[in-house]
């Protein structure tokens, strides 16, 4: 097929997001589909208040209709709700052309988390957004289900891999070449951006034994790491390096209660090293029964369970999880048109945009 993906979520940014967005991408030219990605990149944009390493993109839509017109998809997948979902959303619905979206952050919770707007109107403009989509796509059963009780429609499953040659347990430690010859152990590492939505600060707020570490960078890193000067904060790290971070971890922290799956729940297991977590929106629906991690209410309750738990089981468990598998499942979620009516359609297209530029000239 000849896939386009619209996303405001795109490289250079680094996020659980984006890395699901390109490795599908990735997965998916590899079983011999065209891929078109439409992303920030390519238009001229400003950064987004109080994040500015995000770019929105700005007056994209007339390049947005020029591309499509260009491309002649078979299937549109719209990845995000901002300014360049927002636009490839008018378009499809304008055109009557089929598309489908995805469901990648609790938007609504995280809005309200930095600006005075309640958490009703998000999900008023979420319901909006997504409502002409053929399929919604969401990574876990209870996001699905939550989304369902709030209305939402055409709901169906997109889970997500990890790339087990990369994270895996067999690294080098990393810690002692960054001065830990003096940290006590054990080691209690959190990974992702450092910004309020993620509740890092529940985190260095625990009183656990050892040595709390946060790889990562955000907004919030500077405000945290003055207020936790005992935690080690270690910046962003990627790669090879970020692997091994992993690896040399005792137990992996995750305190979010906005994220949708956390691919860095993950991560963490392939490398051998088991997750503690709230009861959230993907730990509740990843961790029980797997042997791999726990959760629980009090996060420094399951942070010392964790301890205790076999890494051999931990990496076994993350091995089930591949990206071959979340992509194939993606793929099956679209919505092509049928071909005779695929092949009217853009010719119909191609007919009108003939007579608009004669009549414009």
């Amino acid at each position: 097929m000849r896939i386009v993906l619209a996303t405001d979520a795109w490289e250079p940014q680094v996020n659980g997001v984006v890395r699901t967005l390109t490795r599908t991408v990735a997965e998916c030219r590899d079983m011999g589909h065209e891929v078109e990605v439409i992303e920030p990149s390519l238009f001229k944009t400003i950064p987004c208040p109080t994040y500015p390493e995000i770019r929105l993109a700005l007056g994209a839509e007339e390049e947005i209709r020029e591309m499509l017109r260009a491309f002649e998809p078979e299937a549109v997948h719209i990845a995000t709700e901002g300014p360049i979902g927002i636009a490839t959303r008018r378009i499809c619905v304008e055109w009557k052309l089929p598309f489908t979206t995805s469901y990648h952050t609790k938007f609504p919770e995280y809005v309200s988390a930095r600006f005075p707007i309640p958490v009703q109107v998000g999900y008023a403009y979420m319901k909006w957004f997504h409502k002409p989509s053929g399929r919604l796509m969401v990574a876990t059963p209870t996001l699905r289900d939550e989304l369902v009780e709030h209305g939402f429609k055409n709901v169906s499953p997109w889970s997500r891999g990890v790339d087990t040659e990369v994270f895996r347990p067999d690294l080098e430690p990393i810690y002692d070449e960054m001065g830990a010859k003096d940290w006590p152990r054990p080691f209690f590492l959190n990974v992702g951006r450092v910004a309020v939505e993620k509740n890092i600060e529940a985190f260095l707020e625990l009183d656990l034994p050892g040595t709390k570490i946060i790889v990562g960078d955000g907004p919030a890193r500077a405000e945290l790491q003055e207020k936790y000067s005992e935690a080690k904060f270690l910046g962003a790290r990627f790669g090879g390096e970020l692997a091994r971070c992993f690896r040399d971890a005792d137990v992996f922290v995750f305190p979010s209660w906005t994220d949708t799956f956390g691919l860095v729940i993950l991560e963490a297991m392939a490398a051998g090293t088991p997750v503690a977590a709230y009861p959230a929106h993907g730990p509740i629906d990843i961790i029980p029964g797997s042997g791999a991690g726990v959760i629980d209410d009090d996060l420094k309750t399951a942070c010392l369970k964790c301890l205790d738990l076999d890494r051999g089981t931990v990496r076994a468990y993350a091995e089930k999880f591949s990206w071959r598998a979340s992509a194939e499942q993606f793929v099956e979620n679209l919505q092509p048109y049928p071909e005779p009516e695929r092949g009217r359609f853009w010719r119909r297209l191609r007919r009108i945009a003939r007579i608009r530029k004669r009549a414009a000239a």
